[in-house]
């Protein structure tokens, strides 16, 4: 069945940005006490706070979770998003979808004022039909809500009909629940195997890799 919506998540797939999130991190942390390699948080980047928090620390409850989140969010706004940048051929993908007929979407755990921030960035406001993010659901990833939420934003257009473009297994797994297949790229900093073991039905180096191979990738399958 013809491809005609992709939802690209952002963080670690169109945006550098995923080490800048583990900065973050680990000073809200640090705020409360707490202590974690950089790369256990990393492990958990790609989820929202509701997800990530009680991943690293079980315990928490819903102020402290809170409380982290809005630490991580005023820390990441003012000390990292002015340093965040697009990966190489990000916006030329998006512009190649767009003009491929495909409906292009932005899906995000980001929040609405990093989701504008990003918009802004890939000069990509002409070529987006929809953008969901974290304000926007109950759940982030790896639950489904964002990539469902999309999908309703696609009047007529079923799952079989869209394919998401991330960078963590945490979308693959929010993807395949909502019965959307994941094209997978290396660039957020996750192994070849957790992606495949999410089940990303193909794996690019970054977006460039996926641009130049473009018209023989799950993309343009008609």
């Amino acid at each position: 069945m013809p491809i005609k919506a992709i939802l690209f998540d952002i963080d670690g797939t169109l945006i550098d940005s995923n080490d800048l999130h583990v900065l973050a991190w680990e000073e809200a942390f640090a705020g409360i006490g707490v202590t974690l390699q950089r790369q256990t948080i990393h492990d958990q980047i790609g989820k929202g706070t509701d997800m990530l928090v009680p991943s690293l620390l079980p315990d928490a409850d819903e102020a402290t979770t809170k409380k982290l989140g809005q630490a991580h969010g005023s820390i990441f706004q003012s000390k990292y998003l002015p340093g965040a940048r697009p990966f190489p051929e990000a916006r030329a993908l998006l512009v190649k979808a767009h003009a491929a007929g495909h409906k292009v979407v932005l899906a995000s755990s980001a929040s609405a004022k990093e989701l504008d921030h990003y918009l802004d960035l890939l000069d990509a406001r002409s070529l987006v039909t929809a953008t969901t993010g974290s304000e926007d659901v109950e759940r982030t990833k790896p639950a489904p809500d964002i990539f469902a939420t999309a999908l309703g934003k696609l009047d007529g257009i079923g799952p079989a009909e869209v394919i998401v473009v991330g960078d963590t297994p945490y979308d693959i797994e929010a993807a395949l629940q909502s019965q959307i297949a994941t094209i997978a790229v290396r660039s957020g900093g996750f192994s070849d195997l957790a992606l495949r073991e999410a089940g990303a039905v193909r794996i690019y180096r970054d977006v460039a890799t996926l641009l130049a191979e473009y018209d023989a990738s799950p993309l343009a399958d008609r």
